[in-house]
């Protein structure tokens, strides 16, 4: 079992490797999940919690042909340390407002699911973070009401008041300023519709 091969396992579901540590694979969305999720019966059917019930399906799914242990982000308690577990990958950083960082994906991370192998899997050298050479970090700055600073920890509070106000109508239709603001982010180009879904999952 290789790391290509578990890519290749999971991309035909708009998933993605996003890193790894010992015998620890992390598994998150890719840019063309949403395609993907859309066309399921998860969503079509509107299930409850459809994109756990999808994570599971589909993951569960591979982690048994592949005879490995699936941990999902929404078991628990106890909750398993996704956030330990994607910073030793050494492919996660922890960005000026609190928030997790990815090489490719920028703020906008969604993992799914870790796999668990017996095995373990060939290390590779540490990626660079893109915080440590963005001057501008306009992250910091793009919450309208202040909630993700590098000054304190994410006000969820005074997030979900002012998503509640017809000012907060740009995030809820297009996601988080701040996310959306990060260079790298925009370059992963995640679709508006899938950032709305997920805000509309974080209201309640």
């Amino acid at each position: 079992m290789t790391l290509q091969d578990v890519a290749a396992a999971v991309r035909p579901h708009g998933l993605m490797v996003m890193g790894h540590s010992g015998n620890r694979i992390l598994i998150g969305t890719d840019a063309g999940w949403w395609d993907v999720f859309t066309q399921s019966p998860e969503y079509l059917k509107k299930v409850k919690d459809p994109v756990d019930t999808w994570s599971k399906r589909v993951m569960g799914g591979i982690a048994k042909e592949m005879g490995a242990k699936a941990h999902y982000p929404s078991d628990g308690p106890p909750y398993a340390p996704f956030i330990a577990w994607a910073l030793d990958t050494g492919r996660f950083w922890q960005s000026p407002t609190g928030m997790m960082i990815h090489e490719t994906a920028g703020l906008m991370i969604s993992l799914r699911c870790a796999l668990e192998f017996i095995e373990e899997f060939q290390s590779v050298p540490a990626g660079t973070n893109p915080c440590t050479s963005c001057s501008t970090k306009p992250c910091v700055s793009a919450c309208p009401v202040d909630a993700l600073s590098d000054a304190h920890f994410y006000d969820v509070p005074a997030c979900k008041a002012y998503l509640d106000t017809p000012e907060g109508t740009t995030c809820m239709t297009g996601g988080c300023l701040a996310r959306r603001a990060c260079p790298v982010s925009q370059s992963f180009a995640r679709p508006e519709a899938q950032s709305a879904f997920h805000m509309r999952a974080f209201v309640g």
